[in-house]
C-alpha cells in the first residue's frame, strides 16, 4: 500500500491537465485519428468524459480494480497496479499518471483493437456514441 501511495504522489508531481486542442494535436501526432475507425474527435471525447483531460485521474471500481490516466485504463484487464489481479492486456504497469501519455495511447490502441472496440469505454457509450464529435476538435487546426 505504501508503494501505491508513493507512486501516486510521484505521478501527481508530473501530471498534466491537457487543453482540449493540445490533446487533439498530441493524439493526431500519435496516429489516433481514424485508428480502428475512431475519429480524432471520438478520442478527445473519450478523454474528456473519462478523465477531464487529466493524466493524474484515477477511479476506484466496484470490483476493486482501478482506472488510471487520461483514458482511464483499467487494472483488471489492461495494466498491472500490483494490487488487482489482472490479465494485463497491454503488458504495462498502471503508472499512467504523468504528462507523458505515450503508454496510455499505446494501450488505448490495444483496447480498441479488442472485440468490444471503442465500446469498452463507458464514456463512449454514454457521451460520445451518436454525437457530433467535430465539436471536440473544432478550432484546433487538426
Amino acid at each position: 500500500m505504501r508503494a501505491l501511495v508513493f507512486l501516486l504522489l510521484v505521478a501527481a508531481a508530473t501530471a498534466k491537465v491537457f487543453e482540449q486542442c493540445e490533446l487533439a494535436r498530441t493524439l493526431k501526432a500519435a496516429g489516433m485519428d481514424g485508428y480502428r475507425g475512431v475519429s480524432l474527435g471520438g478520442w478527445v471525447c473519450v478523454a474528456k468524459w473519462e478523465s477531464s483531460y487529466d493524466t493524474a485521474a484515477t477511479h476506484p471500481n466496484r470490483d476493486k480494480s482501478r482506472d488510471y490516466g487520461i483514458f482511464q485504463i483499467n487494472s483488471r484487464y489492461w495494466c498491472n497496479n500490483g494490487v488487482t489481479p489482472t490479465s494485463n492486456g497491454c503488458n504495462i504497469s498502471c503508472d499512467l499518471l504523468t504528462d507523458d501519455i505515450s503508454d496510455s495511447i499505446t494501450c488505448a490502441k490495444r483496447v480498441v483493437s479488442d472485440p468490444r472496440g471503442i465500446r469498452a469505454w463507458v464514456a463512449w457509450r454514454k457521451h460520445c456514441h451518436r454525437e457530433d464529435l467535430s465539436q471536440y476538435v473544432a478550432g484546433c487546426g487538426v
